[in-house]
């Protein structure tokens, strides 16, 4: 696997992620001896021992920011607490999604049994009917969302798509099965369609201003030409 890299200076190690790519390994996992990691895989290709800024699920694509020592971590991290790091995220939902959302459904943290507040801002970019049945009706409908969180909680996008019942393609725990198989046997499509697509914000040591921007994949190259979509990211 050769990685995508997005950034790199002396502090920071920016990439794309492909989906379903843990960036590391839980203690005692047992994936260990199955795949490599994220880290294992920038370990193995750039003899570089890199540390994780934040997380994206294993099935999300896109961007992801690694700091190169342990030292740095906190000055980028308070990035993220700070509300000064911008997130932008791309999704396919299901249906016709509203033309702008505001989304602030509190979602289970780590802990399964307590309810964090979590908000996230929702844009309708492109808008598809397909002549293909998915139960229970004759035809389908999807939509491309531009997402941007402004807190970052486990799951977030994916609790909050699916709780405005416009939930994410390739979502096996929150999505809509029918509309996941039927991407699969009509056009090959089996990822989550969900990518971390851009990052904006001041570099805490050189104080530069940043926008990385994160190449989308395969299946969404390939969806963009079908549904004849633009891609948000050209």
């Amino acid at each position: 696997m050769s990685l995508e890299i997005i950034f790199e200076d002396d502090y920071l190690l920016c990439v794309n992620k492909p989906n379903n790519v843990l960036v590391h390994h839980a203690f005692h996992s047992r994936n260990v001896a199955d795949e490599d990691s994220l880290l294992q895989i920038i370990e193995n290709e750039k003899g570089l021992k890199v540390y994780p800024i934040h997380r994206l699920d294993r099935k999300t694509s896109g961007i992801i920011l690694m700091a190169k020592k342990k030292d740095f971590i906190s000055k980028f991290q308070e990035l993220f607490t700070n509300d000064e790091i911008q997130k932008t995220y791309y999704g396919v939902v299901r249906g016709f999604s509203p033309d702008t959302k505001t989304i602030d459904t509190p979602v289970k943290g780590r802990d399964a049994n307590v309810h964090k507040d979590a908000l996230t801002y929702l844009k309708t970019l492109e808008k598809i009917t397909l002549n293909i049945p998915v139960k229970p009706y004759d035809s389908s409908r999807y939509s491309l969302v531009e997402l941007k969180p402004k807190t970052g909680r486990m799951h977030q996008l994916r609790v909050h798509t699916n709780k405005i019942s416009h939930p994410l393609i390739g979502d096996a725990k929150y999505g809509d099965k029918n509309h996941d198989v039927m991407f699969d046997e009509n056009f090959g499509w089996k990822n989550l369609f969900l990518h971390a697509g851009k990052l904006e914000f001041t570099h805490p040591f050189s104080s530069k201003t940043l926008t990385l921007k994160a190449s989308f994949t395969e299946d969404w190259i390939s969806l963009f030409k079908v549904f004849s979509w633009k891609n948000p990211l050209a």
